[in-house]
Parts: C-alpha cells; sequence; structure tokens
C-alpha cells in the first residue's frame, strides 16, 4: 500500500467500495477513509464519520459550517493551535502535520458501530498508524480511547477516565496519546484546557517519544 500525498482524501488508497459490514453498505452514503499528511505528527481517531463527513468524505467535518469559514469541533480546535488553515474549504482542509481518520468508516445514521464493525474496520486503523508512524494520537471521544488504548499502550482501558485523561499524555508504545473529550461533549472550559495542554506539547521536543518502544 503505497502513500498517494497528491490527494489529501484517503491518500493510502484504501478501497473505497468496501462492503466488510453489509449493514452500513446500505446506510452509508459512501465510506471515508483517512484524510491528511501522510508524513504526519498528529494523528486525530474518532469513532465513526459524522452525517457531514458521510456526505464530504472527509473525517470530522463539522456542521452548519460556510465554505471558508471557521468551522466548530476538531476543526476550529485545529485552527486555533496553527494545525490548519482557516481559509480553507471545510470539506478540504488544509492540514499542517495532522492525519485525521475514524475507527470505522461507515455510518449508521441511528446508532453507534459494533464491536464486529470496529473490528471489520480494524485493519484500516492499524494501516494507517503503520504507515504514517505518528508521534501523538489523539483518540477523540470515550470509544476511540478504549479501542487504542487496549491495542496500543500497556495502561488497562478501565484505568483510563476520559474526563480525567482530557489533553493529558499516556505513554504508548513508541509514541503518546492525549486523548480528547468529543467537541460536542465538551464546554468551554474544557476545551480551553485541552487547546492550552496540545499548545504545550507543541513547545517541547515530543517527537523524542518515538522509537522508545517498540509497537
Amino acid at each position: 500500500m503505497d502513500a498517494n500525498q497528491h490527494s489529501r482524501a484517503n491518500p493510502f488508497g484504501m478501497d473505497e467500495a468496501c462492503r466488510n459490514c453489509p449493514a452500513l453498505c446500505e446506510t452509508r452514503t459512501q465510506v471515508v477513509h483517512g484524510y491528511g499528511d501522510v508524513g504526519a505528527d498528529f494523528l486525530f481517531v474518532g469513532e465513526r464519520p459524522s452525517s457531514e463527513s458521510d456526505d464530504a468524505g472527509v473525517p470530522f467535518v463539522a456542521p452548519d459550517a460556510d465554505e471558508g469559514a471557521a468551522s466548530g469541533g476538531v476543526r476550529r480546535i485545529l485552527e486555533r493551535l496553527g494545525l490548519c488553515d482557516m481559509t480553507s474549504p471545510r470539506a478540504d482542509p488544509e492540514l499542517v502535520d495532522v492525519y485525521l481518520t475514524n475507527l470505522t468508516r461507515c455510518r449508521d445514521p441511528d446508532r453507534r458501530p459494533t464491536e464486529e464493525e470496529v473490528r471489520n474496520c480494524e485493519p484500516y486503523l492499524e494501516a494507517e498508524i503503520r504507515m504514517i508512524n505518528p508521534e501523538i494520537i489523539v483518540p477523540v471521544g470515550e470509544r476511540a480511547l478504549e479501542e487504542i488504548a487496549v491495542e496500543y499502550t500497556r495502561t488497562p482501558a478501565e484505568e483510563l477516565d476520559l474526563e480525567e485523561a482530557h489533553g493529558e499524555r499516556i505513554r504508548g508504545r513508541g509514541f503518546e496519546l492525549v486523548p480528547m473529550i468529543a467537541p460536542d461533549d465538551q464546554t468551554d472550559a474544557q476545551t480551553q484546557a485541552w487547546v492550552e495542554a496540545f499548545a504545550e506539547l507543541l513547545a517541547t521536543d515530543y517527537r523524542q517519544t518515538k522509537g522508545r518502544q517498540g509497537r
């Protein structure tokens, strides 16, 4: 699997006609694979595509934003940190050192993904992590933190409380996790706390985490 950085959308050429989850094939608009910089230091992982992402084919597209305007959610946080050009289209954001993806690539509008559906999509996420080799993984929301903690840290998932871990640095296998409460569930204070914590991380030699432990 080769990277194609001519495109930020699905740069690894993953299967856009995937039918591993028959029920989701009936409810999705399209398969939403990862988007962004294939050499990114920062990998953001959500649970599933939003309805806007299902329409646009890009993870973490925020609702009700005009083209070229500052949008909400993860996009707005990245803009505040200087990791996304705020003038870029919301369905084609210009990211800096960032890659966006989800545990699952298809959406049912009425329910969250099943465990089987998460398992079916796991090879896609594993391939992205292997190919990108990020310094920092940002699990966005409880489900993403649980899944990534189980696979990529030595910290038992039951010991991780998302509210307590929000913005904290957790040692992973060759990288660190910096969990984030899903933006729709954040208070203004929690958003500010996460932005400040990540800005402090950006000011450190965070790249020293890579290579400390084999994955």
